[in-house]
């Protein structure tokens, strides 16, 4: 059984809901509290022992692949000027030589058509695909756990969490069978499903270990919803020559697509660091008085 080496990260989107913060900017570079929120998702890839990060990238995204190569000047007038915990610090957050690759998705056609580009840098291996909208907050990160799945099952592996079932439409739902070590078989998936018919309240959280064998499935895949090419379409087609393994997530998942979503990543992560815990929780504690004082003041926290 091959290990999980390489993870695929789709970073082409336009992010047209944070117009005009993107106009210029790619969303994935928009930070949470003081690092991009690209770094997070690679962050949690490399801590699952990924070696190899590929990035399918669109027009206007040449600064995350600036972002991961070395800033000879900036690194130069750290050092010259002391700043030697900074400088550690931007090191050892950057991928060694050979460890980035990256390939153009010339045309918006949807999830399974920018996890297909990346076919020739995968090959034949399997691979940890992670949406960088969804970046998750907890002690044990989700793709590591994933990847020890993996190894006790040497299947195809999902990340899911709880969602309130009255809005498991909005999601990709999962039906759950028997346990297994620290999963469970997965025997559906269900795209949206219509409200009252979902097999479970468990969605997809953006965290997928796949087998290679789903490239040649979506290069002959139709169009599905949004006339795209859908990465779920084509692992229910999977799903019939190979098992699907759930893992439940425990942890915290924030959409950071969404502004809400990208807000509340940034009041969490604030919060979640000692240095700053303290002072942030102040700030938040005095917004919330001089936002709603007949209701806030007295309250506790």
């Amino acid at each position: 059984m091959k290990r999980v080496r390489k993870a695929v990260f789709p970073v082409a989107g336009l992010g047209t809901r944070f117009l005009p913060a993107t106009k210029a900017v790619p969303k994935e570079m928009l930070t949470v509290v003081d690092r991009p929120v690209i770094q997070y998702v690679v962050d949690e890839a490399r801590e699952a022992g990924i070696e190899h990060f590929i990035f399918v990238t669109g027009r206007n995204k040449a600064v995350i692949e600036d972002h991961f190569d070395i800033q000879f000047e900036l690194y130069d007038t750290l050092a010259q000027r002391g700043k030697d915990e900074q400088l550690a610090r931007l090191q050892r957050l950057q991928p060694a030589p050979g460890q980035t690759s990256f390939t153009r998705q010339q045309v918006p056609m949807g999830l399974g058509h920018a996890v297909w580009c990346a076919r020739e840098l995968v090959g034949d291996e399997p691979f940890a695909l992670l949406l960088p909208d969804m970046i998750m907050q907890s002690e044990k990160s989700c793709m590591k756990e994933m990847v020890d799945l993996y190894a006790e099952t040497g299947n195809n592996i999902i990340a899911v969490q709880e969602c309130d079932p009255a809005e498991a439409h909005k999601y990709g739902i999962v039906g759950r069978g028997e346990p297994t070590h620290h999963g469970f078989r997965i025997t559906e998936m269900v795209e949206k499903p219509k409200t009252g018919t979902a097999p479970s309240n468990l969605y997809i959280n953006g965290r997928y270990i796949l087998q290679p064998e789903i490239f040649k499935i979506l290069e002959g895949q139709e169009k599905g919803a949004g006339n795209e090419i859908q990465l779920t379409d084509a692992m229910l087609k999977l799903e019939k020559q190979q098992a699907f393994y759930g893992y439940h997530y425990q942890g915290r998942t924030f959409d950071c697509g969404s502004p809400e979503g990208f807000v509340e990543a940034n009041v969490a992560f604030a919060l979640w660091r000692s240095d700053m815990n303290h002072s942030m929780a102040g700030v938040i504690r005095t917004l919330l008085d001089e936002m709603k004082p007949s209701e806030r003041r007295g309250a506790a926290f």
